[in-house]
């Protein structure tokens, strides 16, 4: 079964090259359209596409309201935000609320492809080393700006320890070779950071940690 998508953006000349490069891949099937983030809530109700790719920046309901609906709603569609800017702090609102990933309007085509397709399969598709820049700069606007750190409280030290490492981009097998550890063990250990936290992937998971102080700005 193809990968089912529906495009949000305000600009229908922007929908439509969406629309043309989506369907020029045989797995991936546009299904529907929306020009606001009231429309894209509906629509996605109705068609429960595996994808929902988001603008941010809409009329009526903005893109990380929208997201929040869709991701609250438990209807299993996945959102990947796309924005104009790297540091746009939407962006970062959009993460919050549930989605997972964004991507830059200027994106390749084969980029774009290839992240629908990880999203689809349930990847995070953000940098966290992006995701890293975002708050380095928003935490250092606001320093109050942040979550109790008693949530991590369900960890270990080693699970802690991981998580410092996942905030700070590292992958599996770079962790495994700070840690010592197997890459397999890391697995283990990831996952296990994801349940307890209830974090749906390693993006979350970087936000989370600086909004409870476990890493600072420029400290990962």
């Amino acid at each position: 079964m193809p990968i089912t998508v529906l495009v949000v953006d305000d600009q229908e000349l922007m929908r439509a090259g969406l629309r043309m490069v989506l369907g020029a891949h045989p797995d991936i099937e546009v299904v529907g359209e929306a020009e606001n983030g009231a429309t894209a809530i509906t629509r996605t109700a109705e068609l429960r596409p595996d994808v929902v790719l988001m603008d941010v920046r809409m009329p009526v309901t903005d893109g990380v309201t929208a997201t929040a609906r869709i991701i609250e709603s438990g209807c299993g569609s996945r959102v990947l935000v796309m924005t104009t800017f790297d540091l746009d702090e939407h962006a970062l609102g959009a993460l919050r609320a549930g989605a997972s990933g964004f991507l830059l309007k200027d994106t390749p085509p084969e980029d774009l492809i290839s992240a629908i397709r990880s999203v689809a399969a349930g990847d995070a598709v953000v940098s966290p080393k992006v995701t890293k820049r975002l708050l380095d700069r928003l935490i250092a606007e606001d320093p109050a700006a942040g979550r109790d750190p008693g949530i991590l409280d369900v960890l270990t030290a080693r699970e802690r320890e991981v998580l410092e490492h996942i905030a700070a981009g590292r992958s599996n097998a770079e962790i495994a070779a700070a840690l010592f550890l197997s890459e397999a063990t890391v697995k283990t250990h990831v996952g296990r950071v994801l349940t307890k936290l209830g974090l749906r992937d390693r993006v979350q998971a970087v936000v989370l940690a600086y909004e409870t102080g476990l890493v600072r700005p420029g400290n990962a």
